[in-house]
């Protein structure tokens, strides 16, 4: 199994900004050194807690001080974005990092940023469609672009002078693109059997209770095969969030004090959810009142916490639950004790990962 590195990510509203930036670079440079493979970040506009307005910039800002790990989009929101420009930042983040670029996209789920960007009652899912086909076709085909659609026409017809190169659009140091996941949060996500039939992987969400992580394998089996492909768990990530620490003691102190940093996660994307799609995945069970997501419940329930054995175990036994993933995100949280959350992320990557491996075995993945 793989290790990687997921961030939103998530702050207490009024943090000041530089430090929250900060921190979450200070966080993937930590995964780099502790020998993360990949580190994914997500973007929003229009959120006080939900701080990196741009995953792209907020990469670009890693390039030059990272060398080994592969960065990621987590994600892109298309629905807020133009197509060309969009395309023209990825090629460059991408030739910036010489390839170690992972494209994550998606349509955006935050409701203000739709509203923001006055696609709020419209289908997002259509505009994603729509701007990852244009963006595929101007990194692989020549210009002068002729590319239609239902929302973008974008073309360079009229200006094309091909001896200055005016009216071509640079491409991503992969060719012909940076490798394409995309994120899944609800069950049995026909969104996934759709990526997959397109030759993309899916990351599944961590703020969503392991029965819903369960339904996201057979449906990238379905997509895979509508592709004529077999499905390889290599090729699937889960996010979790993960707390280990040295003792009980600290345990308690992270997880357990009222208002703690997780519980203010939970409760953040519990309330957000809760007003759009509902509050189903945050459940064990659909039959349970709204009213028991106690901070308490979101926390026993969707936290990984633990020393090094007690996480190796509760791993274990969530892989053998879900499916066969072959890379598991570490979800990054506010470092509400920096010296804490530094030291769980260090005995994630140099105890916990060798002793799932060992406890896995020469088993091979699918």
């Amino acid at each position: 199994m793989k290790l990687g590195y997921f961030t939103m990510p998530l702050h207490p509203v009024g943090r000041d900004w530089r430090q929250t930036l900060a921190e979450d670079r200070e966080a993937v440079l930590l995964a780099e050194r502790l020998g993360f493979e990949e580190a994914f970040i997500g973007e929003h506009v229009t959120d006080l807690a939900e701080t990196i307005t741009s995953c792209l910039i907020f990469i670009a800002s890693l390039a030059h001080e990272t060398s080994r790990i592969r960065l990621g989009s987590g994600t892109v929101n298309l629905a807020n974005r133009h197509p060309a420009a969009t395309a023209a930042e990825i090629a460059m983040v991408d030739t910036l990092l010489e390839g170690r670029f992972i494209l994550g996209v998606g349509p955006g789920g935050l409701r203000s940023d739709a509203e923001m960007m006055g696609n709020f009652d419209t289908d997002r899912n259509a505009i994603f469609l729509e701007s990852m086909e244009h963006m595929i076709a101007l990194w692989t085909q020549e210009p002068p672009y002729r590319l239609r659609g239902k929302l973008w026409n974008l073309t360079t017809e009229r200006t094309w002078i091909p001896d200055l190169g005016q009216g071509a659009m640079l491409k991503p140091f992969q060719r012909p693109h940076p490798p394409i996941v995309v994120t899944a949060i609800l069950p049995h996500s026909n969104g996934i059997a759709a990526a997959a039939a397109r030759g993309w992987t899916p990351i599944s969400a961590n703020f969503v209770q392991p029965w819903v992580v369960a339904t996201h394998w057979p449906k990238y089996v379905e997509g895979c095969a509508r592709d004529g492909r077999a499905a390889h768990g290599a090729d699937w990530r889960v996010a979790r969030s993960i707390f280990v620490a040295d003792d009980d003691a600290t345990l308690r102190r992270m997880t357990r004090a009222p208002g703690n940093t997780f519980a203010q996660y939970f409760r953040n994307l519990q309330r957000k959810s809760a007003a759009s799609r509902g509050s189903a995945v945050f459940k064990h069970d659909a039959t349970l009142p709204d009213e028991a997501l106690t901070d308490e419940y979101l926390v026993e329930t969707m936290l990984t916490s633990g020393t090094v054995n007690e996480v190796v175990d509760k791993l274990l036994a969530f892989r053998q639950s879900v499916g066969p993933f072959g890379t598991l995100l570490y979800c990054g949280h506010d470092w509400a004790d920096p010296v804490a959350m530094r030291r769980s992320m260090q005995l994630m990557a140099e105890e916990v990962l060798p002793r799932l491996n060992w406890a896995l075995g020469e088993t091979s993945l699918p």
